[in-house]
């Protein structure tokens, strides 16, 4: 079986949706899938140097093959034309390709070339058919649909989603689609996490016998900070000792990021808070390890990729009913789950901060859990069976 995985990008600015197009390869050539990614060296819309990495050449890695093309001087669109032309040309040496992102140009013109190719191709949304979602530039979105994506929506093989709540409350604009519904993957930690996480407390000057509350992902809007910073206020004024980590960064708004690290500096937060930045490798596995809770309350996340990688690392989490993983979360009592209301989340923090026995209740199901249905393997699997039913229904055609 020969696939093609066509993504805007592969850079870590643009987060994990992204990212998991390399763990999902490396999974699928493990199972004896050859894949081939296609990309563009697009690594930040706002004057970042791109990707250094060789062009429109194979380069081998985990297993898989990985194509870099230049990308358009509007990096902003993240669109290659030698990427399109490479498509064009070789489309049919493949068996299927599954195209990551819509209302990306890249993607969407991927998608008319392979159904002039006659290749059959499964679109994954990363969230963009979210009702909230198309509320941002309502307008251009409707026309671009018009124009694009309700075609490529109609001559899909099959609409990738990440969650069931994603997949139901996900517009189709008056097409019938066959969803496919396959969580995101995370990569288990190689060795048992030690609780404490001293070293890193040491590093940020954290005291050890304080909970250590953590929010890892972009600081975007989206993201509910303007709820959750309120809500961890209140807790200080009742009394609740804790320390706040914000983990994260936002090239593509430097000026909100810079909003929010002002709020927490002028406000009671700031000596019960550290701002790390972007983290990757051990420090994200150690500030992992060293958390007690872990929490995300966004207005709408169609996955949840950090929720899922804080659940493998055995942290219980607090998260909005808009992460579209919440009712696996309620299911397996992995966490907390509320509105995306400041008292609502001010009341569920409360509760798993004065409850240290109840967070590691909660935080070895949320380990179990993780471990059973958001490995790789499992969801390589998955993948394949779905490939091999989607090219079966071509073969009786």
């Amino acid at each position: 079986m020969r696939i093609l995985q066509i993504v805007p990008s592969i850079s870590l600015i643009y987060g994990g949706p992204s990212q998991m197009v390399l763990g999902l390869s490396s999974a699928l050539a493990r199972q004896g899938v050859e894949v081939t990614i296609l990309t563009t060296d697009s690594n930040g819309d706002t004057g970042q140097e791109p990707l250094d990495v060789p062009l429109n050449t194979p380069i081998e890695q985990d297993g898989y093959k990985i194509i870099y093309f230049r990308c358009a001087p509007f990096r902003r669109y993240k669109f290659s034309v030698d990427l399109l032309k490479w498509l064009n040309i070789h489309a049919h040496t493949f068996n299927l390709a599954h195209i990551h992102a819509l209302f990306s140009p890249v993607s969407s013109v991927a998608a008319s070339i392979c159904r002039r190719q006659k290749l059959a191709y499964i679109l994954r949304p990363l969230g963009t058919l979210d009702p909230a979602d198309l509320r941002k530039k309502r307008q251009l979105k409707q026309l671009y649909a018009a124009i694009l994506e309700r075609s490529n929506l109609a001559g899909a093989a099959a609409i990738h989603f990440t969650s069931l709540q994603e997949a139901k409350v996900s517009e189709r604009f008056g097409v019938s689609t066959r969803d496919l519904v396959i969580p995101l993957g995370v990569i288990p930690p190689q060795s048992p996490l030690f609780k404490g996480g001293s070293e890193v407390r040491q590093q940020f000057g954290i005291p050890l016998d304080v909970p250590l509350v953590l929010f890892m992902s972009r600081i975007d809007p989206k993201k509910g900070l303007n709820l959750l910073l309120p809500a961890l206020e209140a807790l200080l004024a009742e009394g609740l000792n804790f320390h706040f980590v914000l983990a994260g960064t936002n090239p593509q708004d430097p000026n909100y990021e810079e909003k929010i690290k002002l709020q927490i500096k002028t406000s009671p937060l700031r000596s019960h808070t550290t701002i790390t930045g972007f983290v990757t490798g051990e420090l994200k596995s150690a500030l992992l390890q060293a958390a007690d809770l872990f929490v995300l309350p966004s207005y709408y996340e169609n996955f949840g990729i950090a929720v899922a990688e804080a659940m493998a690392a055995q942290i219980p989490v607090v998260i909005s009913d808009q992460v579209h993983i919440c009712q696996e979360v309620r299911d397996s009592e992995s966490g907390w789950v509320g509105a995306t209301d400041v008292s609502d989340l001010t009341n569920l923090l409360r509760i798993a901060l004065q409850n240290p026995s109840e967070r590691q209740r909660r935080g070895l199901c949320a380990k179990e859990y993780a471990l059973k249905n958001y490995s790789w393997n499992a969801i390589a699997l998955q993948t394949i069976e779905a490939y091999n039913q989607i090219l079966s229904h071509l073969d009786v055609k």
